[in-house]
């Protein structure tokens, strides 16, 4: 399948992301901060260090996204290796970043030249995104289908970015056009899988060229596989823009450490991505200009001793040898037996006028 890169690049804060550009890389968050301002500030920073271009939260509260009630149907499923067994209530208080940290980690952020955005889960968090002026949204993927909440996020005018994890094309359809029908021009769709942590078996990658040229937009992937081989085969695919979650270090736990990239990580994953989206060209095959010097030292043939006029080509005086220069290896044969038209110096390349 061949990659499908669209045109219509979205402006990021300072960042054009998209129309072939090289990955954007955000960093998020989440309940990475293990309820204390001090580390999520410290998870900013090393964000920065990394050399990420933006960071992501998450805006909501338990009671904006469930209510506490703790029965099998508001319950993770026991079998789940992260969270089975917890109610989504007692699960989304641990992991919830507290309203009033946002300002301060998106100060820090832009101090350190990140870009600072959010996901908002309800219109309450819309607003309050709204008077911290971020320069972005994105919809998770289980909020996908929360077309009333996509169509407020689109009203705003920015950037929103649309996450699709368990997501039919239908669905994604109706998402796509609910926020273009309310307003959105700048949309960014992720492919994404929406279990954590994810099997990189269940990645399925090839989608993404599918979902750019379906609904004519930049695609990127939200990957929650560990390590970073399954996000730079997805910039290899046409994916514009990658999000990981990050975490200062694993052992120190947490609802989202076991599938998030340490700082060093996250440093790999942006010069390995890069390295990825530089390597990816045109669909073009011949020399590229970096191999110029190296078509000079093709084998061809030479004359390989001294020889006399008059005297027969044969393997001995002449052999195919590294540089280029004489003719084709292969003329060998249609050489083989003629005789020298006069003397020649050995380190001479074979042509026909030799003979």
């Amino acid at each position: 399948m061949s990659r499908v890169v669209t045109k219509r690049a979205v402006t990021v804060g300072p960042h054009s992301v998209g129309a072939g550009g090289r990955p954007f890389i955000v960093a998020e968050l989440s309940g990475n901060h293990n309820g204390d301002l001090g580390r999520a500030l410290a998870i900013v920073d090393a964000v920065a260090d990394a050399g990420a271009h933006a960071v992501k939260l998450q805006t909501y509260t338990a009671d904006t996204l469930t209510i506490d009630v703790d029965s099998p149907r508001f319950r993770i499923g026991d079998g789940h290796e992260l969270w089975g067994g917890r109610s989504l209530y007692q699960l989304y208080e641990q992991a919830h970043t507290p309203w009033d940290w946002h300002a301060p980690v998106f100060e820090r952020a832009r101090e350190r030249g990140l870009v600072a955005f959010s996901s908002p889960f309800d219109p309450t968090a819309i607003a309050f995104l709204q008077a911290l002026g971020v320069p972005a949204y994105k919809i998770a993927s289980s909020e996908l289908v929360d077309l009333p909440l996509i169509r407020l996020v689109a009203e705003t005018g920015k950037p929103l970015i649309i996450s699709t994890g368990m997501a039919s094309v239908g669905e994604i359809d109706a998402a796509v056009r609910a926020a273009r029908e309310a307003g959105c021009e700048q949309l960014v769709v992720l492919g994404c899988t929406a279990s954590y942590p994810a099997a990189p078996e269940d990645g399925n990658l090839r989608a993404l060229p599918l979902l750019a040229e379906m609904f004519d937009v930049p695609v990127g992937y939200s990957d929650h596989t560990p390590g970073i081989g399954v996000p730079i085969a997805a910039v290899a695919l046409g994916a514009c823009l990658i999000e990981k979650h990050v975490t200062l270090d694993r052992t120190d736990g947490g609802v989202d450490s076991a599938f998030s990239l340490e700082p060093d990580e996250l440093a790999a994953l942006v010069v390995e991505s890069e390295r990825a989206w530089r390597s990816l060209g045109a669909a073009h095959i011949g020399p590229r200009p970096g191999e110029r010097e190296g078509l000079r030292f093709r084998r061809s043939l030479f004359v390989v001793e001294d020889v006399r006029a008059g005297e027969p080509v044969t393997d001995r005086n002449v052999r195919s040898i590294r540089p280029a220069g004489g003719l084709a290896p292969d003329a060998f044969e249609f050489v083989r037996g003629r005789t020298f038209a006069g003397d020649v110096r050995r380190g001479t390349p074979v042509t026909w006028e030799l003979f």
